[in-house]
Parts: structure tokens; sequence; C-alpha cells
């Protein structure tokens, strides 16, 4: 066997594994891949339940035939828009300690089931009044924010290492797709004889039916799930790094809060939750405002960004996978370089976008597309690290960033609302944009600065042995040589 300096380089513990069980990594449909179909599945229709209102807030304010209309400034809507976040913020921990204690599909499958009654109960809401409905979105976040720390929990038990970057973008790229599909659809729904009710009604019934599916199909791990091969078992446990007794283990909160690293994870976070939302709240106001575009018109463009989102998010997760298992660069320069492109790209395009009017229709759109499409590089970038620094415990982790970022996601929308004044005047939205492009650019600095992509010490109890510690260690070192003449080696 034949050692070369220059050869391919790919974690440690990957080449101990069995030739018999690395061949599942290339070859066949998996349990593991049928988990991450339904997760995709459970993300798209979970983002219809947030995304509804901002598609539908537009023509709940304008008279339309068959469809009641409320006369709502713009502060009521940007009310609305940022209370999904207050209950959103409120429940991310317990919601990554319940998943950790009482299984992530128990947590998610019963989070989904409520929100999609909730959704049935919007229209009547809104006949009672803005505080009604911003009632119903807080109840709504409250539900809502199970959904990261309980996917993040499931994640850490099915995907290996080696698939991370793939399987874990493309179940998460259902959050870019159910954006979009909604944006896209909402504007047939309107015009149809269900008016914008409709959006509420679809929306409620497809999350009813996929937490029914998750119910009877998901499993917490591979070691609970009916369906699974032996041989496919072993092959996740052995790549996941993530040990089968952690739901009796304790949360190391204070080696978490003191960690360097955890806290460029939270700055990266925070840079693009604000970027993400405010576009996501934002965008139809824009385009209807500024952009000057009709209903069916601006569901479409508004979908597109979205779209172009998911579809990148398919493109960079193999390339990632790929310089990674080859060992052209390293988890963390991997997850800085993504994470940078994610955030400082969609940032120029802010910027552009800032001197943008409803003169150059074509470019501000191009603009759009790109600052939310390029968005897609942070998926292998922050949106990963979790599991990165510590597979045992990314729930909880994910809870907590998730829930801290979430203030901006509240934050966003009513500094937007203090700005516009006049939602037709391009000089305001350029410093919504400006502000936005700012915010992209302290964030993924400070990870840039901080973040690592290393298993952390506090991940596995203090009584392990530093034996299986340093395995861990070795296990995220992409330096290390691999053998190139072995084709069972090869990733």
């Amino acid at each position: 066997m034949v050692f070369n300096s220059n050869a391919e380089k790919i974690p440690l513990l990957y080449r101990a594994v069995p030739g018999s069980l690395k061949k599942l990594s290339s070859s066949g449909f998996g349990t593991r891949h049928w988990q991450a179909i339904l997760l995709f599945l459970g993300m798209m229709f979970n983002y219809f339940q947030r995304v509804n209102i901002s598609a539908a807030i537009v023509p709940m304010t304008q008279s339309t035939a068959g469809a009641p209309s409320y006369d709502w400034n713009v502060s009521d809507k940007s009310l609305i828009l940022s209370s999904f976040f207050w209950g959103y913020v409120v429940s991310q921990v317990p919601a990554g300690l319940l998943a950790k204690r009482f299984g992530a599909k128990l947590v998610l499958g019963l989070s989904t089931l409520v929100g999609g009654i909730l959704c049935f109960f919007h229209p009547m809401a809104a006949e009672s009044g803005v505080e009604s409905v911003c009632v119903l979105r807080v109840i709504t976040g409250l539900v809502q924010g199970s959904v990261y720390p309980c996917v993040h929990t499931l994640l850490a038990k099915w995907v290996p290492r080696t698939e991370r970057g793939f399987l874990t973008t493309g179940i998460y790229s259902g959050a870019q797709f159910g954006t979009a599909v909604i944006l896209v659809s909402s504007g047939f729904i309107f015009e149809s004889s269900m008016g914008w009710p409709g959006l509420f009604y679809i929306s409620g019934g497809l999350n009813l039916a996929w937490a029914l599916l998750f119910f009877w199909q998901g499993a917490n791990e591979p070691a609970t799930s009916s369906r699974i091969s032996q041989t496919e078992r072993e092959y996740i446990e052995s790549l996941t790094g993530s040990n089968s007794g952690s739901q009796s283990m304790s949360v190391p909160w204070r080696s978490i809060f003191t960690s360097p690293a955890f806290y460029g994870l939270l700055a990266a976070h925070c840079g693009f939750t604000w970027g993400f939302y405010t576009l996501l709240t934002e965008m139809p106001t824009y385009m209807s405002h500024v952009l000057q575009l009709d209903v069916k018109s601006n569901a479409f463009l508004s979908s597109l960004p979205y779209f172009a989102m998911g579809l990148l998010c398919l493109v960079v997760s193999p390339i990632s996978d790929l310089l990674i298992n080859r060992g052209t660069i390293t988890i963390t320069t991997a997850r800085k370089l993504f994470n940078s492109i994610g955030q400082w790209g969609p940032m120029a395009c802010l910027i552009g976008l800032g001197y943008m009017t409803a003169d150059e229709k074509s470019w501000a759109i191009l603009l759009l597309t790109l600052a939310v499409g390029i968005n897609a590089g942070c998926s292998c970038g922050y949106l990963i690290n979790h599991i990165d620094l510590s597979p045992n415990f990314a729930g909880p982790m994910m809870g907590v960033t998730n829930g801290i970022a979430g203030i901006t996601s509240i934050v966003a929308p009513l500094v937007v609302g203090a700005i516009l004044t006049n939602e037709e005047d391009p000089n305001q939205w350029r410093v919504v944009f400006f502000i936005t492009g700012g915010v992209y650019l302290l964030c993924n600095t400070l990870f840039v600065l901080f973040g690592k992509a290393t298993i952390q010490p506090w991940n596995e109890p203090s009584s392990m042995s530093s034996t299986a510690t340093l395995r861990n260690h070795l296990e995220n070192d992409s330096k290390t040589i691999a053998p190139t003449s072995d084709k069972d080696n090869r990733f």
C-alpha cells in the first residue's frame, strides 16, 4: 500500500472503517436517505407555516374580490411579521432539551401537528384584529421553535461525517424550497375562489399529513429503526461521533458558553438570520411598492430567489464534501470559506440593490435573486457547525444559537418599520439594505476569526478516556494522509 504526501486526504476515522462499510457511502438507497427525504419534506411544510403570512399580508391589506381586507398600516404589518419570532425565540432551548430527553421524533411530530392546526385559525384571527393575529403568530412561533433543534438532533444521529455536507444541506434546502413553493403558488391561490385564506388552509392540511407520515416512518436514530440493515447501522454509527447514550448526558453549558468557537458560530447564525428574514418578510412589500409589480408577478418573482437558493444548496454541498474528503482543505477552512461566500456575497448584492429604481426592475430582481441565492453557501458553513463542534449536543446548541439569532428576526422587521415611513421611497429602502449588508460583514468576520470545526473536548463525559478524546480530534483532522492504491479507501 503506497502513501504519498500529495495524495488525497480524508478524516482518519474514515480510514479505520471496514471497506465493506465504506462502500455504503456511494452505493444504493439506504434508510438514512429515506429519513433525509422525510426531513426535507418536514422542513418544506414547516416553512409553509412561517412564510404564509409574509405572502398573504399583501392581499390581506388590499381590496380583492371575494376575500376580506384590512386597513393595517406599516407598523401593524411589521408587528404581525415580527410576532412569530417572539414565541420562536422563547421555545428554542426548551425544544432542544425536550428533543434530547424524549426523542426528536416525538417533539418534531407533535409540533408540526399543532402548527398545522393553528394554520386553520388565521383567517378567523384576522377578522378579530391585529392583536389576535399577533397572538396566533406567537403561538405558531412557539411550536415552530422546535424544528431546527429537533432536526439537528436527528442529523447528529443519522448523517455520517463523510456525507454531512450533502445530506444536511439537502434536508435544510427544504426550507428554501418551501419558501419558494408557497410564494410562487400564493399568487394563484389569491386569485382563486379561496382567496388569501386558502393559503392557510392548504398549509395546515399539508403539515397535518406530514406529521402523521413522520410518526409512522420516522426514527430517532439508527438503533431504533426497524427498517435499517445491520451493515448500514454500523456504517452510520461509526461515522457520526454521537454517543448512543447521549440522551442521559447532561449538557455542559459552562463549557459551551466559554468556548470562542461557539461565539463565532453564534455570530454567523445571527448574521444569516438578520439578512435572510429581512428579505423574507419585506421582499413582497419591496416588489409591490418600489418595483410596482402586481400580485401574481410579485408572488412568482418573490419565490425566484428561494428556488435559486435551494438549487445552489444542492450544488455547493457536494463540492464542500468533495474538498473535505479529498483533503484539499480542512473542515474548518471549508466552513469559513463557504460561510463567507454565503454572507459577503449577498452583502455586495444588497449594496447594489440600494441604488435600483422601478425603471431597473430586471437588475433589481437579479440582485435580489443573487442576494438570497448565494446564502446557500451558509448551508455548508455555520448551519452544520453545531454538529462539527459537538454531535452529542448539537440539538441544544442549535436551540441556543437559533434562539438568540431569532431575536434579530424580531428586531429586523421592527427596524425596517421604523425606517420606512414611505414604502415607495427607494432611498429609505437603501438604508435598509445597507444596514443588512453591514450586519453580514460584521458577523461573518467574527466567524472567520473565532470559528472552528473540530469536535470539542466537552462533547464527551469527563470520565471518557483520553484515547477516545484523541480519536475524536483525529476524526476531524483532514491533514492525515490517506492511501491511494486501495480502491476501498477512496471516497
